[in-house]
């Protein structure tokens, strides 16, 4: 039975996919630091119907607890690393840089140097659409530049992706980066638009849409996520004997065995017709407060998923009204609504 090794395990994404993980016949193991940034009792509930499976198990400490994420590891003695725990949170990052800084990038190398030591057969890690930054070209292809990202979070996700080249390059580490376009789901994070539209809907409270809802966003069911990061843990890459042997349209590097994939639904939808499928699925209208555009924040997002069906022979599929029909009906269970 193969151990793959999952940090952020009681995360929204973590917790997901260690469900499918399991499900799938693997032994998981979890890493989380259970931090306050939203409601940890969301994360203690996850948490609490992945330990019942006897393939589960979890250690609670943080990132840059580099001894006790290197206990961890060793004592599971993965052949798979997933690395999801990160300090996320696009607005929180113009608050609280030096938490990025600490969890990101000093964590994202604890992480890197043990998979390194361990010579684990892949490293797969989390970063996020948001590295494409101020680049207008859409829809989002891998292959193009991310020079310019527009918040801390952001760079960090960036650097993440730089410090895994120079890993792979240099001790052919093989790693696959992961970016993620706006997920959303059931057990979802509170900090994100869904949940707040969702929650202001049925309290019958305003909520806050900038640049007067004139944005798009290319809104990614969890489920779907997770079968993708799923499929990419078998398409580990090689490195390539000439950059003339890398196929058309693959963002594998010519220098080491490392790619950056994509997973999205390929198709940006309009934040107004997201607020309106909401507002079926609850049966409730929106009382809405427009608002100008936020620092750090980019007027579309539209990924060019074709890297991960190329590879996977999978895409996502789930859109918006069926996957925000999923998730008010679990708002109201969890919350007894």
């Amino acid at each position: 039975m193969k151990t793959i090794f999952v940090t952020g395990s009681a995360g929204f994404i973590g917790y997901h996919l260690c469900k499918l993980l399991l499900a799938e016949g693997f032994r998981v193991a979890g890493y989380d630091g259970m931090t306050d940034y939203y409601d940890v009792r969301l994360k203690q509930r996850r948490l609490a119907m992945l330990q019942q499976n006897p393939n589960f198990s979890n250690t609670e400490a943080m990132l840059e607890d580099q001894s006790a994420l290197e206990s961890a590891m060793r004592a599971a003695n993965p052949q798979v690393i997933i690395h999801l725990a990160a300090q996320a949170g696009v607005r929180y990052s113009l608050e609280n840089p030096r938490a990025y800084l600490n969890a990101n990038l000093v964590g994202g190398f604890n992480v890197l140097d043990l998979a390194r030591e361990l010579q684990v057969e892949h490293l797969l890690m989390a970063s996020t659409s948001s590295v494409y930054g101020a680049n207008t070209e859409m829809p989002f292809l891998e292959t193009h530049k991310t020079e310019t990202p527009l918040t801390f979070y952001a760079a960090t996700k960036k650097a993440n992706e730089g410090m895994a080249h120079s890993y792979a390059h240099i001790y052919g580490l093989p790693v696959t980066m992961f970016r993620f376009f706006t997920v959303y789901g059931p057990w979802g994070r509170p900090d994100m638009a869904p949940y707040k539209f969702t929650k202001g809907i049925l309290e019958g409270t305003p909520i806050d849409i900038y640049n007067n809802g004139d944005m798009w966003r290319d809104f990614t069911y969890v489920d779907d996520l997770v079968r993708g990061i799923r499929l990419l843990i078998d398409a580990t890459p090689q490195r390539p004997a000439t950059p003339a042997d890398i196929p058309p349209g693959d963002s594998l590097s010519p220098a080491a065995p490392y790619r950056v994939v994509n997973i999205g639904n390929s198709d940006k939808v309009k934040l107004l017709d997201f607020i309106e499928a909401i507002e079926d699925a609850t049966g409730c209208k929106a009382i809405r407060n427009y608002m100008p555009m936020q620092t750090g924040d980019v007027v579309a997002t539209w990924a060019d998923a074709n890297l991960l069906k190329t590879l996977t022979n999978y895409q996502p599929k789930t859109n918006v009204r069926d996957g925000m029909t999923a998730f008010v009906s679990w708002y109201r269970d969890y919350y007894q609504i």
